[in-house]
């Protein structure tokens, strides 16, 4: 439940602010660590109120998250951190809900819950650090590996072809969809925040390296050359179809807003529909849930 708003203005509050008291147990030079700076100096920026914050995951490295953030925090099942997040959003609307998590943990078992989410639009940020590889379980190949990588489970190559999470966004109706990497705070930063405000879902997929498991190679893929800024491009974010030109392109990661749209939220449609049923006095099962109705 939200605490009531006060009528004196908040004091602005630090990133630190943000900070629990508990470490980080990543690898050392895990991008998950530049993931959580950004997602600090992001909440500090909007002054979002720490008791109207909701941090959730599934399981994984990644979705050891909501633990190092001073919000309310939860670690669902693994690949239900979707699920629990729409509960939290229900219940109470007020409260900001950011989804963290992995590529295994989203895209694996928690594939089925991502259109639904994605077509209801609920008001939330699903923040994906993508590292292609299940690092928790120690270097198996997850669903976005590439093709030929070797593994554990792949000791002769990877022969499946791997989910792309930007094309799986577009199609399934993502209202803001946006890609950035773990070792651009400030990039991450402008790009979490601009999801925030998003009014309806907002997917950003975070090229995240996992350094024990994927080596120092992936960092070089992911500079230079190997990445492309959108905003120096002139790239319409409004466009569906430049939307999936970028989506497609092999030559290089492009960065940025990819996609952006604006149509009603699930909660603006609920709380019309929560109105109207309301209102209806002829309904046959009204005096049965009005109680239930806020």
């Amino acid at each position: 439940m939200s605490l009531p708003e006060s009528s004196e203005p908040r004091p602005a509050l630090a990133p630190k602010d943000y900070k629990r008291d508990l470490k980080p147990v990543w690898c050392p030079g895990c991008g998950d660590f530049g993931v959580l700076n950004a997602l600090y100096k992001t909440l500090a920026d909007l002054n979002l109120e720490r008791h109207n914050t909701a941090v959730i995951s599934g399981i994984g490295c990644s979705s050891r998250l909501p633990g190092y953030v001073a919000a309310y925090g939860f670690n669902a099942l693994h690949g239900r951190a979707l699920t629990l997040a729409t509960g939290v959003k229900l219940a109470n609307p007020q409260v900001t809900t950011i989804v963290a998590g992995g590529d295994g943990d989203g895209f694996a078992i928690g594939m089925g819950h991502f259109p639904h989410a994605a077509r209801r639009n609920l008001d939330m940020t699903y923040i994906l650090m993508d590292n292609r590889i299940y690092g928790l379980t120690k270097g198996q190949l997850s669903p976005t590996s590439e093709p030929d990588l070797v593994t554990k489970t792949s000791s002769l190559g990877n022969i499946e072809r791997p989910i792309d999470p930007v094309t799986l966004a577009l199609a399934t109706g993502v209202t803001f969809i946006a890609r950035t990497v773990s070792t651009n705070i400030k990039h991450m930063t402008e790009i979490f925040s601009r999801a925030i405000k998003h009014s309806g879902f907002s997917f950003v997929q975070v090229l995240s390296p996992c350094v024990t498991f994927r080596g120092k190679t992936q960092y070089k893929d992911y500079q230079g050359d190997g990445v492309i800024y959108l905003e120096q491009t002139g790239h319409d974010q409004h466009d569906f179809h430049a939307a999936l030109k970028v989506a497609n392109n092999g030559d290089a990661y492009q960065l940025g807003v990819i996609y952006h749209v604006h149509t009603e939220s699930f909660g603006v449609r609920y709380t019309r529909l929560r109105e109207a049923f309301k209102q209806d006095k002829n309904s046959a099962v009204l005096d049965v849930v009005n109680d239930f109705l806020p």
